[in-house]
């Protein structure tokens, strides 16, 4: 059974291994070591098989709305809900800390990713050109806005 648990100084390990074969620029050790231990703006939850890590999501707490910075699931457990999954802890977070959104960008030629984050209500608002440093492709720019603030935003009109 897969659990979800914030991730911790423990996982990091695990969590490169999931980095490295799922991203072509993967972040280091050293890069997760710092999001833990330094960034009070990081949240990072990972998808536990056993206690292995099998996946991760990680956000950045900035004002009032969370910028997800990675997901990635290791590729012997992609499609079984587990990517959803942490992008609904994400979804608990910013609930519990009020975040009106939260944004992302996705490679253009990522189907499955923008499948996955327009399933959980994710919409497509704009690109970053050549955002991708190994290819030169452009992103696409993704935003889910939650109900409060929707509701926020009629009242206010």
């Amino acid at each position: 059974m897969i659990e979800i648990v914030d991730m911790n100084r423990f996982h990091i390990d695990g969590v490169v291994e999931v980095e490295n074969a799922t991203f072509h620029i993967p972040w280091t050790k050293e890069d997760f070591e710092k999001e833990i231990k330094e960034n009070n703006m990081a949240v990072y939850k990972v998808a536990l098989d056993d206690g292995k890590p099998v996946g991760y999501a990680g956000m950045w707490h900035i004002v009032n709305e969370g910028h997800i910075t990675n997901v990635a699931v290791h590729e012997n457990y992609r499609k079984q809900g587990i990517g959803e999954k942490l992008i609904d802890a994400l979804f608990e977070v910013a609930n519990e800390r009020e975040m009106i959104g939260l944004t992302l960008e996705v490679r253009i030629s990522n189907m499955a990713a923008q499948k996955l984050y327009t399933k959980k209500g994710f919409k497509p608002e704009g690109f970053r050109k050549n955002y991708y440093q190994d290819t030169k492709e452009d992103a696409v720019i993704m935003w889910k806005y939650f109900e409060f603030y929707e509701d926020y935003d009629s009242v206010k009109d």
